[in-house]
């Protein structure tokens, strides 16, 4: 979380989008096309990053975020759609015996338990397959969905037919003659006995077990998988054929029933286990275990491993025990899941946006095994971080096949050791990407690795920022690996917001050899003729694009400074430099001013730290007098116009542009230079509007409370900050008390 908190608001907002989007792409890898990209553990550790951000920035959450989102769309598939009358939800991660304690006191804080009321759970194996639902009406089959979005999924009713597992028709167990055919839940005595609430559409509650009818409608839901032999079996048979293998049982299972062609799944061997159900008319127990049994006795397969168990003490022995006996399961699992027995206690709970509250999954951690580190590359990412990633010689390490790993930072080959040739030891788990754990080969006498000193990409100097770990290439605009980006955000609305140049037209003209800088978008004029030419180019659309390039001629010099992308240099901080210096007022002075902040900081080179410091911030005070521009924005801003490349793609800007002088909106008013924090959730506008109203009263929006403070806009759900300004003294305001100020003020 303290990363996230470090973050200013621009830069976590483009992160959660970055976020949405990709966790948007792989569900739809992954539920649609059955063909993730990115592991399972690479998966949750985006999700987990990305409620990192919402919990540390709830004012954020976008409408499309993840954890309103369940599957993927299925509009491309080749099957028909299908609503679904309940919705599949899916369900909240736990990762460590931690998550499982906090899960049971969630629990009884919600419901209010008294201490010696024992929380009873059921567990079972979460098994990694698809998700289905079986509607049964009067005990017939009637249709199969996949889960899909959660609100729509596929038809496959034809395609189960060739399931085994699942009948056509629910027949309870007396009249099959006795014993279940598929082992059903082992059930203890319930530690709280539901008190009868009578009777029950469609059951007798004096029927013995296995004799109840079955309910008039009954969604059944589950997973449907391929066993591990069946799948060795199957990928074995795909060899000989000539055919693509499949990567893992899960994606063979997916693949399998999501086909047109029902013949096709005719010839897998899909295998289904019951987890729950859907909508029904009516319920055969009061309790999660006796829905199951139910289940069970009506022929529909349940884990032999689903039992009862008492509180987070007795769920945690039983994962203990699942997870020595996963290596020799018939199929692959990869956590447990418990949901609270009681029907009526997981009435009460409910949900939370895609998630029931009396439910969670607790994943498996690492499996590891041992390979060989062939190499390892530098991988130049879009903000100019150089990340190490090593290359392996391909191992399975649980279900899947590794050849790439992170090493994460300089740092990280330091600690580990490693080299190119060492035996290693790698992990998956359910809460990071595969990573090096251990190096077994490290006592041997080789030479260190050397981490590069200059960007792999462009040969810039590449740099680690004071106190951090990452090394990152200095070469800004003309470092090929973070062209695209940098363009993007030059001309993105919050920058120069060039109208119809979007990503797919840079990403067009880079290829055409046409864009390197950012000078280069002002020479696309001299283009039209080549840019006629082109397929999908109409003369309308080159001329209106080339009309609203020529309109940013003059550019605000805080958005033209933004949008160079310089590290820690956000809007604000622009603004900022723009507005209150007045040597910065024309953006020409800034390379100069730079540089003599970077002369300092290489005069202290050879004097004592402590010495170093105080004369850098002597000379930071002297050329950045300006609240809200630190140190951190001094080193980027040095190292930035420390590169000579930089520096020429600069001049190059300015001349093909002319930076207006700046001008305040601001108005004097009783909170000209004042200082205001808003705080919590703000109902009636966006953060972004109210620093607007801010800033145009000649206030200044801070994101943090100091005794400096004036002000401080607290909307509901406002914590730490809110209390802060209390204890401080500082004067607070509700949201409509700060809009009678901007009234009044005008």
């Amino acid at each position: 979380m303290s990363d996230s908190l470090s973050l200013s608001e621009a830069n976590a907002a483009n992160e959660l989008m970055r976020l949405a989007r990709a966790i948007a792409r792989h569900n739809k890898l992954y539920h649609a096309d059955d063909e993730p990209e990115i592991t399972d553990g690479e998966y949750d550790a985006l999700v987990r990053r990305n409620n990192e951000l919402e919990a540390a920035f709830p004012h954020l959450v976008r409408d499309d975020s993840p954890n309103s989102q369940v599957g993927a769309t299925v509009e491309a598939s080749p099957l028909s759609k299908v609503p679904h009358a309940k919705r599949m939800m899916s369900l909240d991660n736990g990762f460590g015996d931690e998550d499982i304690v906090d899960f049971v006191a969630r629990v009884r804080r919600f419901l209010n338990l008294a201490e010696d009321v024992l929380v009873g759970l059921t567990a079972e194996d979460k098994i990694d397959g698809l998700s289905l639902s079986l509607r049964y009406e009067d005990g017939e089959l009637v249709q199969a969905a996949t889960r899909g979005d959660g609100a729509v999924g596929e038809d496959v009713t034809a395609n189960v037919a060739f399931i085994g597992d699942i009948p056509q028709q629910l027949t309870p167990l007396s009249f099959r003659g006795g014993a279940a055919s598929q082992p059903g839940p082992v059930e203890r005595p319930h530690p709280n006995p539901v008190e009868p609430l009578g009777p029950v559409r469609g059951t007798d509650p004096s029927t013995p077990e296995g004799e109840r009818d079955v309910p008039v409608i009954f969604e059944i839901r589950g997973e449907v998988y391929m066993a591990k032999a069946d799948f060795a079996a199957l990928n074995a048979a795909q060899h000989k054929a000539g055919e693509k293998l499949f990567s893992n049982p899960r994606n063979a299972a997916a693949g399998s029933l999501r086909q047109k062609d029902a013949s096709v799944t005719a010839r897998r061997p899909l295998r289904f286990l019951a987890h729950g159900w859907g909508e029904v008319n009516a319920l055969p127990a009061q309790t999660q275990m006796g829905v199951m049994q139910a289940i069970a006795d009506w022929g529909i397969p349940v884990s032999p491993l689903f039992v009862s168990v008492d509180g987070a003490e007795g769920a945690l022995a039983h994962y203990a025990e699942i997870e020595r006996q996963r290596a020799d399961l018939p199929y692959d699992i990869d956590g447990v899941v418990y949901k609270v027995d009681r029907l009526d206690w997981q009435e009460r709970l409910g949900f939370v946006t895609k998630a029931p509250r009396w439910a969670i999954a607790h994943k498996f951690p690492a499996e590891r095994a041992e390979t060989t580190l062939e190499k390892i590359e530098i991988q130049v990412g879009r903000t100019g971080k150089l990340t190490p990633v090593g290359r392996l010689k391909p191992v399975t390490v649980g279900g899947v096949v590794v050849s790439n790993v992170t090493l994460h930072n300089r740092d990280e080959i330091e600690r580990l050791g490693v080299r190119p040739g060492d035996r290693v030891l790698v992990q998956r788990a359910g809460d990071v990407i595969p990573q090096i754990v251990e190096n077994l080969t490290r006592g041997e006498k080789r030479k260190a690795y050397a981490f590069p000193e200059r960007c792999p990409e462009c040969d810039s100097e590449a740099v680690a920022e004071e106190g951090e770990v990452d090394v990152r290439c200095t070469g800004g605009l003309i470092c090929p690996a973070q062209r695209f980006q940098r363009l993007v955000h030059f001309v993105s609305r919050v920058a120069l917001d060039i109208d119809g140049l979007g990503e797919k037209s840079i990403a067009e003209f880079i290829e055409a050899g046409w864009l390197e800088s950012p000078a280069d978008i002002f020479r696309l004029r001299d283009r039209r003729e080549e840019l006629l030419a082109r397929e999908g180019w109409q003369e309308k659309s080159v001329d209106n694009l080339l009309a609203a390039i020529e309109t940013k001629r003059a550019p605000d010099p805080a958005k033209l400074l933004f949008g160079l992308g310089i590290r820690h240099i956000g809007a604000v901080t622009a603004k900022d430099l723009v507005k209150e210096a007045a040597e910065f007022a024309k953006l020409e002075g800034l390379a100069a001013k730079i540089e003599a902040v970077r002369k300092e900081i290489l005069r202290g080179d050879d004097e004592k730290e402590s010495s170093h410091q105080k004369r850098l911030n002597e000379a930071l005070k002297e050329v950045l007098p300006i609240d809200g521009v630190g140190q951190a924005a001094a080193f980027a801003l040095a190292d930035f116009f420390h590169e000579a490349h930089n520096r020429a793609a600069w001049d190059d800007l300015l001349s093909e542009v002319t930076p207006a002088p700046y001008v305040s909106t601001a108005r004097e008013t009783e909170w000209t230079g004042k200082t205001i924090v808003f705080t919590g959730k703000l109902e009636t506008m966006s953060r972004d509007e109210a620093k607007a109203q801010a800033e145009a009263l000649g206030a200044k929006a801070a994101g943090s409370v100091s005794a400096k403070t004036d002000l401080v806009v607290a909307g509901p759900g406002a914590g730490s900050k809110l209390k802060k300004a209390t204890e401080l003294g500082v004067r607070t305001a509700s949201e409509e008390e700060w809009a009678a100020i901007v009234a009044a003020a005008r």
